[in-house]
């Protein structure tokens, strides 16, 4: 006879079962895909999930042997963890600004933050893309360092002033009590409590900068100094030729570090989006 604990646990594993295979669909897909010949991925009385005429890595020496993807994937970590920084740094103190300090107008900055967050990228291209010009960046990786964080900082100041608002003031008062600076209290006590929701802002940022494309196309032409995004679209997209297999390759190992980073964070990342984790 099954349990009320048996019956809890088969109910919450049928529950999620469906979002799993919602969520492992695409990776299965590209997987199947990148290991299929050309003759079994191009004949469609075949089953998309099966390989029935043998696995292949082809795909794969392809894009690492004939192309430039290893300098894609090096480009798209350096603009990623460049940007990340420069982004959550600034995050970090205009959140702080916003929850902490009073001054006037803290309202008004706060929902203006908010509404750049929701403004497409698309819309910023132009303006960024005359103050590249007149930094004199086009065609580096340091146009798309510069111009991340147009659209990175804002989503994260607006998520971590929420985390940082939900830490209580009296930890902070206590310091500045002892005799510790505003820079101090932040350094010491605010940052250490707040770490979950850093490291939440920090993987967002990261992941938005990974897998940006339109500002990677239109900013850098030169095929070495391309990101991983839009080097394996504009290489492997030729007219109407879609090379499929490497296609799913490049998008399968370039999603990886995304995932490998969500995985090692995963307990700051649930508490910094539950934003009620305090340390006494």
């Amino acid at each position: 006879m099954v349990t009320s604990r048996a019956r809890s646990v088969l109910v919450a594993y049928a529950t999620a079962a469906p979002f799993v295979v919602f969520a492992l669909f695409p990776f299965v897909w590209m997987l199947m895909t990148s290991l299929k010949s050309n003759n079994e991925l191009y004949d469609l009385a075949q089953n998309p999930f099966l390989v029935r005429q043998g696995m292949t890595l082809d795909h794969y020496r392809f894009l690492f042997e004939r192309t430039a993807f290893p300098l894609w994937l090096r480009n798209s970590a350096v603009v990623a963890v460049a940007a990340t920084a420069a982004s959550v740094i600034l995050a970090v103190f205009g959140a702080y600004a916003l929850a902490r300090l009073r001054f006037r107008g803290a309202e008004i900055v706060s929902t203006g933050i908010f509404i750049v967050y929701l403004v497409p990228t698309t819309l910023l291209f132009i303006p960024l893309a005359r103050v590249v010009q007149v930094l004199g960046l086009s065609n580096s990786l340091w146009a798309l360092i510069v111009t991340y964080p147009a659209f990175i900082v804002p989503f994260a100041t607006w998520m971590l002033t929420a985390y940082l608002s939900s830490i209580p003031r009296e930890l902070e008062d206590s310091a500045l009590v002892d005799g510790c600076s505003r820079a101090k209290a932040l350094w010491h006590v605010v940052l250490p409590v707040a770490r979950p929701g850093i490291v939440t802002a920090a993987l967002f940022a990261f992941t938005l900068a990974w897998g940006e494309f339109i500002y990677a196309l239109t900013f850098i032409s030169t095929t070495n100094l391309k990101t991983v995004t839009a080097g394996v679209v504009v290489n492997l997209i030729r007219g109407d030729v879609f090379f499929w297999g490497s296609l799913m390759a490049g998008a399968l190992v370039a999603s990886l570090p995304v995932v490998v980073l969500f995985s090692l964070f995963l307990d700051h990342f649930v508490s910094g989006l539950t934003a009620g984790a305090v340390k006494g």
